[in-house]
């Protein structure tokens, strides 16, 4: 029960980190424009420059090193996803390759929980592939260039490229 109340308040605190910087992005432009508005002249800097940017959601990160072992044992199964059915195949294609997903650092934001290790993560548990489509998106292309015969670093380069903020 612990475990499960541990993993809600990690998704609960994502999910309030994010309200956060939407609101700092929402005073940053009303600022901004205001400021416009009063006719203030101010000089370009970097500063002024990067409150008009949107602000990026994540920190970049190192993807992690695959654990010696690891296998697909936790990834959920068909039978586990009552409530997304239609996320199954997605895990089929990762429980395949976990050794693969297990290397890899997931784009979406679940990497800055403290319960997280790599994309083979979203898959297990209460994990956030069940519901999240850049989860689930990894998960499709880490599949696919592997069954291309990519190499991780491929694969990793892919996924930045794709989902890198």
């Amino acid at each position: 029960m612990d475990h499960t109340l541990r993993e809600l308040d990690a998704h609960a605190r994502l999910a309030r980190r994010d309200e956060v910087r939407t609101r700092r992005d929402f005073l940053r432009h009303v600022a901004a424009s205001a400021l416009g508005l009063v006719g203030v002249a101010v000089a370009p800097s970097r500063a002024w420059a990067a409150m008009s940017q949107p602000a990026r959601r994540l920190v970049k990160g190192p993807h992690p090193t695959p654990r010696p072992g690891i296998t697909a044992s936790k990834v959920l199964t068909a039978d586990a996803l009552k409530e997304n059915p239609k996320a199954a195949p997605v895990f089929d294609m990762v429980r395949k390759i976990p050794e693969i997903a297990d290397g890899i650092r997931c784009q979406c934001g679940c990497a800055e929980l403290p319960e997280f290790y790599s994309l083979l993560s979203c898959y297990e548990a209460d994990g956030m592939a069940q519901h999240c489509v850049i989860c689930q998106g990894e998960g499709r292309l880490a599949f696919t260039m592997h069954e291309q015969g990519k190499t991780l670093d491929q694969i990793r380069a892919a996924i930045d490229e794709r989902f890198g903020q």
